[in-house]
């Protein structure tokens, strides 16, 4: 049975930018990218490689889950923070991604 892989162009959502990330990127070339539930390692690094032309050495997939908040205004119904799936992928020596 093969499984339908995802085009390469609609795996990659955005890329998260933060003071954790950033740090991560002046340090290791390491960036981090909001992905599609459904990418799994393969296609984040071909995306990537095929969207900036750079050559990418490792893939790291985090999934953060849903959360349930309570509200102040509506204390009956509780509220969801929603969940993602990122991916934090490290360059080979040499490559780097302009982000701006």
């Amino acid at each position: 049975m093969k499984v339908a892989m995802i085009e390469p162009c609609k795996v990659v959502k955005e890329s998260r930018v933060t003071e954790k990330a950033s740090l991560l990127t002046s340090k290791d070339t390491c960036y981090t990218f909001e992905i599609v539930r459904e990418a799994n390692r393969s296609e984040v690094k071909m995306a990537v490689e095929n969207a900036f032309k750079v050559k990418v050495k490792k893939v790291r997939i985090l999934n953060r889950k849903a959360k349930v908040r309570r509200s102040r205004t509506r204390r009956t119904r509780p509220g969801y923070v929603g969940g993602m799936k990122k991916a934090m992928v490290v360059l080979a020596k040499g490559y780097k991604i302009d982000m701006m």
